[in-house]
């Protein structure tokens, strides 16, 4: 039998989701294949990706990564969740944990037991059931435990830290196993006559690099899989129309929160990422609605310490590209598509792009079932996960600025809008395929956001249990579980605390 193995990966480009490229696939290959990287200094990155959802630690953890090393050398901080601001109506807040909530009791979930007691007069907010959020607001952070019988095992974790540092430490542990790194810009990009494959790219000194499989991590660009392949754009701006992030960094206040914000603006809305050396802020807005100098303004004015650096303005289209592997090239990171970073998924599409790679992984026949297969479901995975960040913007009270009438008042996908009835007519909550964000997830939003039902579970009812009793239990012994753990800022400092700089 003909030796038909991949012999040469080449990277196209660095930043996070180059190097997290790279990475993983020197570390699943073994030596077996040789893997390139191509990137320029004199091409910047757009680095301004800070916060992860609980995924990132098996990537982490599939490269051997030690937790507290790699926080040290990014920066990083704990993420339980985020909070949003503003988002149903101005001067209310909710927030998204990680994790679920409360402890299960019974077999109908928690949440309708919740739902009847408000249905009685109980004003305890949703967030209360939560060991993320009780530990957030208290500015409180330890490891969950493994035990299920303690509610301290009902929530998850994620980081904050910086994308450009995450970057650098992926690059030294992804040479340190072999990957070659080629410094230079690619000025053309040569295909097979005979098939339309990549046969090699040229760089400006006139160097070609040849290989069997090309990973386009080159950005909103798409070098290879756009200029390139002419692969083509799906454009969803009518359901999510922000088209224009502003970013700078600034001081630090005096308490690291182990949290996301997001804070609903008349356009757009805000981001404050802790980070242990800066606060890392945006403004994601549309600009149909206020102009660059305006956004601008806005974001300095809410800033919570003295900026750090000037601001950053990067463009976008939601959306994704029509294939995301075609031929013999695999766009992962921006340059496969973009979705806004409310729920911070950027990092995590990386993520799992590579590990779907590694599942699909081709030798240089490139059949063309699997190339279906990775299309399918990375599409699934898009889908699903636009329709979560949709449900933010459809589901508000808002009608004090355009932006909020116009997406008040729009059509949604389909599967969106059969979620939203469902939860609406009895409390229930849908799944689809390749759901990236969990039952908890949907009820923190939906309930957050005013999608209220018309009536819970019928067999809370039935089942004669007392839920109120339950319900006031836990809530005392997630208090409990929280007044002993450390503060985040002490846990920082304990295990992972960056060097000064």
């Amino acid at each position: 039998m003909n030796d038909r193995k991949i012999r040469h990966i080449a990277v196209v480009g660095g930043g996070t989701a180059g190097w997290m490229a790279a990475a993983a696939l020197v570390n699943a290959l073994r030596g077996n294949c040789r893997v390139s990287l191509i990137e320029s200094e004199d091409i910047g990155v757009v680095g301004v990706g800070e916060a992860t959802i609980p995924p990132i630690k098996l990537f982490n953890q599939s490269l051997g990564l030690d937790e507290n090393d790699f926080l040290r050398h990014t920066q990083g901080t704990f993420k339980l969740g985020i909070q949003f601001v503003d988002w149903a109506k101005k001067g209310q807040h909710y927030f998204h944990p990680f994790g679920q909530y409360g402890a299960d009791f019974d077999s109908v979930p928690l949440y309708h037991y919740w739902l009847q007691a408000r249905a009685q007069g109980d004003e305890t907010s949703l967030d209360d059931y939560s060991m993320a959020w009780v530990a957030a607001k208290n500015g409180k952070f330890n490891k969950p435990t493994q035990d299920p019988k303690l509610v301290q095992s009902t929530f998850d974790y994620a980081y904050h830290f910086d994308a450009i540092l995450y970057g650098k430490y992926l690059r030294g542990y992804a040479e340190q196993r072999g990957v070659e790194r080629i410094e230079g810009r690619v000025v053309d990009t040569h295909l097979r006559p005979e098939d339309g494959f990549i046969d090699h790219i040229l760089m400006e000194d006139g160097t070609k690099v040849a290989a069997d499989l090309f990973i386009d991590c080159t950005g909103f660009r798409g070098l290879l899989i756009e200029d390139a392949l002419k692969t083509g754009y799906e454009n969803w701006s009518h359901w999510l129309p922000c088209d224009r992030a502003i970013a700078v960094p600034c001081a630090n206040e005096d308490t690291l929160t182990p949290y996301t914000r997001s804070t609903a603006l008349d356009a757009g809305w805000q981001w404050r990422i802790p980070l242990q050396h800066r606060m890392g802020n945006g403004y994601v807005y549309c600009s149909d609605y206020i102009s660059e100098d305006e956004a601008t303004t806005v974001l300095l004015d809410n800033l919570s310490g003295d900026p750090l650096a000037g601001t950053r303005v990067l463009g976008f289209t939601t959306g994704h590209r029509k294939k995301f592997w075609n031929k013999n090239c695999i766009a992962i990171g921006l340059s496969s598509g973009f979705l806004e970073p409310l729920e911070s998924t950027s990092i995590h599409l990386i993520q799992s792009a590579v590990t779907r790679l590694l599942a699909l992984f081709p030798n240089r026949d490139f059949d063309p079932l699997a190339q279906q297969e990775y299309n399918r479901i990375t599409l699934a995975e898009y889908e699903a996960t636009r329709d979560f960040i949709i449900l933010h913007y459809k589901a508000t009270e808002r009608r004090d600025a355009e932006l909020w009438r116009y997406v008040a008042n729009m059509d949604i996908p389909a599967n969106l809008k059969y979620k939203m009835d469902h939860f609406r007519s009895g409390a229930r909550i849908v799944a689809s395929d390749y759901e990236l964000f969990q039952n908890p997830s949907w009820l923190a939003v939906m309930v957050g956001q005013h999608v209220w039902p018309e009536h819970y579970a019928p067999l809370a009812d039935l089942r004669g249990i007392d839920g109120a009793r339950m319900l006031s239990g836990l809530r005392r012994v997630m208090g409990d579980a929280v007044s002993v753990m450390p503060s985040h800022q002490d846990y920082i400092d304990h295990y992972c605390r960056a060097a000064a700089q």
